[in-house]
C-alpha cells in the first residue's frame, strides 16, 4: 500500500495521510476561469465547480483522478462561503478525503472568489 489516510470523521478532508509515491504532481491554483471564454464564471458556487473542474481537467490529462490528490490548498475571499464550497468540494472526491488547509486572503487574481490547487501521487505515470 503506497498511501495510508488517517480520516477526520464526517469531515471532507483527513487528518493525514502517509505515502511514498513515487511521482507526485503540484497543481498550480485554479481560479473559476471557464478555459473555452477565458472568463471568470459568477459566484461562489459556479468558482468552486470550474476549479474543480480545471483541475479534473489537468489530472485527466495524465491519465489521474481526484482520488490521487493527497493536499489540497484551498484560498477564499470571504470565509462565509467555507460551508457551501465544503458542500461541493465533497461531490468531487471519495471518501478517503485529501489533506486540506482553508485560508481566507485579501484579494485573487482577476477578482477570483476562490483558489484551490494540490498535490497528487502515484507510483506510475500512465
Amino acid at each position: 500500500m503506497t498511501k495510508k489516510v488517517l480520516s477526520a470523521g464526517n469531515l471532507p478532508f483527513s487528518k493525514a495521510i502517509i505515502h511514498d509515491f513515487k511521482y507526485t504532481m503540484e497543481i498550480s491554483g485554479q481560479v473559476g476561469l471557464n478555459p473555452s471564454t477565458g472568463k471568470l464564471v459568477d459566484g461562489i458556487e459556479k468558482q468552486t465547480h470550474q476549479s474543480l473542474d480545471n483541475i479534473k481537467s489537468i489530472l485527466e490529462e495524465v491519465g489521474w483522478n481526484f482520488g490521487d490528490i493527497i493536499k489540497a490548498r484551498i484560498y477564499l475571499v470571504d470565509m462565509d462561503d467555507y460551508a457551501k464550497v465544503n458542500e461541493i468540494y465533497k461531490t468531487y472526491f471519495s471518501i478517503d478525503y485529501p489533506t486540506r488547509v482553508a485560508l481566507a486572503i485579501k484579494a485573487l487574481p482577476l477578482g477570483a472568489l476562490i483558489e484551490i490547487e494540490c498535490t497528487a501521487g502515484r507510483d506510475s505515470i500512465d
